[in-house]
This record gives C-alpha cells, sequence and structure tokens, in this order.
C-alpha cells in the first residue's frame, strides 16, 4: 500500500487544472517522503503492509464514526491484525472511525466540529474541495460523503497521509487524496476549488494575512472558504500574542502566533478580500471534545489547562475557545 498513490491520482486529474501537478508531485513526494527525514516513516509503511487487504463492502460516510466495514465482514484473526496495523499508526487525532468492528477512538470528536460547520456550507455536491491542514482525513470523508467531486488535503504531516492511505483502501473511497505538504508548499495555488475549508491552520501562521491571500488564490470566483481557528473573547480590536508574551506559548503549544477575537478573525478575512463574511459559530473546546484516549495516549486538553482555574490555560492565557467564519470569493 503506497503512502500517496500517484497512479490512481494522475488518473482522477485527468482533464483537471491540478493535472498540471503531476509533472511536479513524483519528485516532491520523493524528498518529501525521504527516511531520513522521516525516522518513523519505516513504521508507518510496515503498519500498512501488514494491514489485511480487505476492501469493506459496507461503507457509511455520513456517521458521526465513519463506518468502515461490518463486524461480521472479517474474522477475529483478521480483526486483530487490523487492529494491529491501525495501532502502528497511532496517534489518532481526528475521528472516530468504526472499522470492521475496531472502534477508533481519536483524541478529536471532529464529528461534533463537522455538525457545527455542515449547515453553514453550501451544498458540497458535485464541487472541487481542499482541505488545508486535513489531519487523519476525517473531514475529507464526510465532504466526499456529502457528494463532494474531488477532494484534496495537504498536512505536512507523513503520519496523517499514511492514516488516510489506509483509510482509502479500506473503503475503496475515490476522487479523495492527501498530499503531505503545506498550502505554502504547493508549486501554484490555483483558483480550482469551489470550497476551501482552513480549520485550525491559521493561528499557527506568522502572517495571517499571507494564509488568506493564499487560499483565496486556491478559489474560483464565488467560491467558499470555511476558516476555522482559536479565538478569544472579545471584540473586533482584541486578541493575543502569545508568541510573543510570556513564555511564547498558548496551551502548550509554541507556534501559536495570534489568537484574535472572531470578530478580529471575521476583519481579517473582510480585509483579505472575502465578502460576506459572517462568524457562523464560536464556543469553549472542552474535555468531552477534545481529550486523551486509549488511541492518542500523549497529552491533551486537560493537561494544557490551570488545574486551578480550568478557564485560563497552564500560561494563564484564555482557555481555548474557537470560531468558525464562512465567506465568498468575489
Amino acid at each position: 500500500m503506497e503512502v500517496v498513490d500517484l497512479e490512481t491520482l494522475a488518473a482522477e486529474l485527468e482533464g483537471h487544472p491540478l493535472a498540471a501537478w503531476m509533472a511536479w508531485l513524483p519528485d516532491a513526494l520523493t524528498e518529501a517522503l525521504d527516511p531520513v527525514r522521516n525516522g518513523n516513516l519505516p513504521r508507518f509503511q510496515q503498519a500498512l503492509e501488514a494491514c489485511p487487504g480487505r476492501r469493506a463492502r459496507h461503507v457509511d460516510l455520513n456517521r458521526g464514526a465513519i463506518l468502515i466495514g461490518d463486524a461480521d465482514e472479517v474474522g477475529d484473526a483478521e480483526r486483530l491484525a487490523l487492529g494491529e496495523a491501525l495501532r502502528g499508526l497511532m496517534p489518532w487525532r481526528k475521528g472516530p472511525f468504526d472499522i470492521f468492528g475496531v472502534h477508533v477512538d481519536t483524541e478529536w470528536r471532529s464529528d461534533w466540529k463537522w455538525a457545527r460547520v455542515a449547515p453553514h456550507l453550501a451544498p458540497l455536491a458535485g464541487r472541487d474541495v481542499l482541505d488545508v491542514g486535513c489531519g487523519s482525513g476525517y473531514h475529507m470523508l464526510r465532504m466526499r460523503g456529502e457528494g463532494a467531486r474531488l477532494v484534496l488535503g495537504v498536512d505536512p504531516s507523513v503520519l496523517f497521509t499514511a492514516q488516510f492511505a489506509l483509510l482509502r483502501a479500506l473503503s475503496g473511497v475515490s476522487h479523495a487524496h492527501i498530499l503531505p505538504f503545506t498550502l505554502e508548499g504547493l508549486p501554484q495555488r490555483l483558483p480550482a476549488f469551489d470550497t476551501v475549508f482552513s480549520m485550525g491552520v491559521i493561528y499557527h501562521r506568522r502572517d495571517p494575512m499571507e494564509h488568506l491571500a493564499q487560499l483565496m488564490e486556491c478559489l474560483k470566483p464565488g467560491g467558499q472558504l470555511v476558516l476555522e481557528g482559536l479565538v478569544i473573547e472579545g471584540g473586533p480590536g482584541d486578541g493575543l500574542l502569545p508568541a510573543e508574551t510570556g513564555n511564547g506559548r498558548y496551551a502548550m503549544m509554541r507556534n501559536v502566533w495570534a489568537v484574535p477575537s472572531a470578530a478580529m478573525l471575521r476583519d481579517w478575512v473582510v480585509a483579505a478580500g472575502f465578502r460576506n463574511a459572517r462568524i457562523v459559530d464560536e464556543g469553549v473546546t472542552t474535555a468531552g471534545e477534545q481529550r486523551r484516549t486509549d488511541w492518542m495516549q500523549y497529552l491533551s486538553l486537560t493537561d494544557f489547562l490551570d488545574p486551578g482555574d480550568p478557564t485560563r490555560t497552564v500560561e494563564g492565557h484564555p482557555a481555548p475557545r474557537r470560531a468558525v467564519i464562512v465567506a465568498e470569493r468575489g
């Protein structure tokens, strides 16, 4: 099982503007998937090769826990081998999934975020979608479940790319691929997408306005932007600069450059040239939505909060809350 199925990707992009990337991708992937640069890659590849070559008969991409195969489609020995392969790709952060009777209880209840975002989307049926910072591809599968014609994810994590390779192979889902790059690392940001998602990315960008400009470059005229990120309570002039204050961290993360209010985040979107920008959701992240599990055994949300005051992070900043902005390219 390949981490990125170039042959299938090339076939599915035939006649699409993004087919131009196929001249660049082979060499770029060789560099991105260099085992010398990615010490865990042999472990990921071993897990993929150990996974039973089973294609699910029953797939449901519209469930909270995405279903890939019913439990009775495999025997106990094959399910055990599958579970070991899945555990070889830990930690699992975005999900959850039910895979041939194995419940992958991920760190994030990504289905909760999808439930908040989905009512505000332009119908995805027949649309080409870009998911920036896509993680394991959970939301990409939900997008395909909604009828998106093509879903392309970009995320520099080779682990997430390998996780999606397994999910894609077991489910047989087509026209959905993850490339192990940042948005900035793409050769061209072509206006080829009807919908662009950037969820959980902008606060990791030193220049948020540059990120918004790059997202706009990917959208067709009239296409929809779906932007989600950390925010604080407050008005248009309120924001937090964790990278420049205290110990330079926010909830133990080093690379959080700015946490604006939701109003300020919306104003950034307007200043970037998008139209009809609106805040469609805002709320505090809870320990029910992000937590340590048997499939993600590292630190999680409760470890990032002040044990004496869970409304603050361990650094003393306001506890994580997130907002969703939707807008359109003019």
